[in-house]
C-alpha cells in the first residue's frame, strides 16, 4: 500500500536524521590527513583536479566549483572521458582529488598509473580506507557513513551528503588559509547579487546633474518642497553657497513641521532642513550606502565628492533596482 502523508514525513524525517548524523561523525574523524590534504592543495602550482564517476561525479563537480569560487582554482575531470584524451588535463603542477565511496571504481582505478607516473600529488576521498584507491592516494580521506538514508541501504545518499560535506570542509579550511575575502569571492561572482552587493560602486546608481534634488540653503521652503517633489527621492540637498552640503530636508523633517503647526510659507529651509546629516561618496560601494540606511534608519543619502560638495543623492529604491538589498 502507498504511503500516506504521516509515513511520508516520518520517512523524511528519518532521512534528514540520518543524513545530519552523517555529517556530525566526520567531525570527530578529522585528523592530520584532512591537515596533510590541506597543505598539498595550498602548495599546488596548478590546479585541483576532482574527479569522480556517478553520484561521486555529481558530487566532485560541486566540490570542484566552489573550490573555484572560494580561492582554490579547480575544476572536474570526468574519469571515463580522461581514459579517451582528456587526461592531458593534468600537469605535474596539480593535485588530483580522486572521490569514489567504494574506492573501487574502475574509471577512476584506470587512471590512477598516469597520475602516478606524473609525480600528481593524489587525494584520496573514499569510505572504505582498505580500498584500492584509498591505499593508492598520498593522502586519504575518510568519508564512511554508517547507513544510507535510502531504506534499502542501497542508493547513495548519507554518503554523498558526507562527502560533499567534507568537500566544503577542505574548502573553507583553504579559503581561510588563503586569506579569502568577500570582495575576492565577489569577483569570481560578479553576476550574482553578493557580486553586486560588493562591488558595485554608488556612482554606478546615484542621480546626478538635474536629476539630483539640491537647493541653495536661503530657499524659501515652498521652493525645496517642489524640488523635493519633481526629484522623488524623499529628500532634497541643502547646499551652502560654495556647493558643499549643508544639510537635508526630508519627508521625516516635513511631517514633524505639519505636526507642530508650523505656517510651511513663512520658513526657509534653513529654519527646517536637519543640519550636517550622512552622506557618502561616489566612488564608495553600494553596500556601504545600505550599511549607512540600516544603521541609521534613513532611506536616503545625498552623495558628495571629496571637498562634501554635492554630486548626487540616492534612495533605498535604487538600491533595491540595483539588487543591492
Amino acid at each position: 500500500m502507498p504511503a500516506d502523508k504521516s509515513e511520508r514525513l516520518a520517512q523524511a524525517r528519518r532521512v534528514l536524521t540520518i543524513e545530519s548524523s552523517a555529517v556530525s561523525q566526520l567531525a570527530s574523524r578529522l585528523d592530520d590527513a584532512f591537515e596533510a590534504a590541506c597543505q598539498l592543495c595550498l602548495n599546488c602550482r596548478g590546479r585541483i583536479v576532482v574527479t569522480g564517476m556517478g553520484k561521486s561525479g555529481h558530487v566532485a563537480g560541486k566540490i570542484a566549483a566552489t573550490l573555484a569560487s572560494t580561492g582554490s582554482p579547480a575544476f572536474f575531470l570526468h574519469p571515463g572521458e580522461a581514459s579517451h584524451g582528456d587526461l592531458g588535463m593534468i600537469t605535474t603542477d596539480d593535485v588530483v582529488l580522486a572521490i569514489s565511496y567504494s574506492g573501487e571504481t574502475q574509471e577512476v582505478l584506470t587512471i590512477l598509473p598516469l597520475i602516478k607516473r606524473l609525480g600528481t600529488p593524489l587525494i584520496s576521498m573514499t569510505g572504505k580506507p582498505d580500498s584500492t584507491l584509498a591505499t593508492r592516494g598520498d593522502v586519504h580521506l575518510n568519508v564512511a557513513v554508517s547507513e544510507e538514508a535510502c531504506p534499502l541501504n542501497l542508493a547513495p545518499t548519507a554518503s554523498t551528503t558526507a562527502t560533499l560535506a567534507m568537500g566544503d570542509a577542505l574548502a573553507v579550511a583553504l579559503l581561510d588559509s588563503r586569506d579569502f575575502t568577500a570582495e575576492d569571492f565577489a569577483r569570481s561572482h560578479p553576476g550574482g547579487s553578493l557580486g553586486k552587493r560588493l562591488l558595485l560602486p554608488v556612482e554606478d546608481i546615484m542621480h546626478r546633474g538635474a536629476d539630483a534634488p539640491i537647493v541653495r540653503i536661503d530657499a524659501p521652503l515652498p521652493d525645496a518642497l517642489l524640488e523635493m517633489t519633481r526629484k522623488g527621492l524623499g529628500l532634497t540637498t541643502v547646499v551652502a553657497a560654495n556647493g558643499e552640503l549643508a544639510g537635508i530636508f526630508t519627508d521625516g523633517d516635513l511631517r514633524r513641521l505639519l505636526e507642530n503647526q508650523y505656517d510651511l510659507r513663512t520658513l526657509t529651509i534653513a529654519d527646517a532642513m536637519t543640519r550636517g546629516g550622512y552622506s557618502i561618496t561616489a566612488d564608495a560601494l553600494a553596500a556601504e550606502a545600505v550599511r549607512l540606511m540600516q544603521q541609521h534608519k534613513i532611506n536616503a543619502l545625498p552623495v558628495v565628492d571629496d571637498h562634501r560638495k554635492v554630486i548626487g543623492a540616492l534612495n533605498v529604491h535604487d538600491l533595491f533596482r540595483a539588487g543591492v538589498m
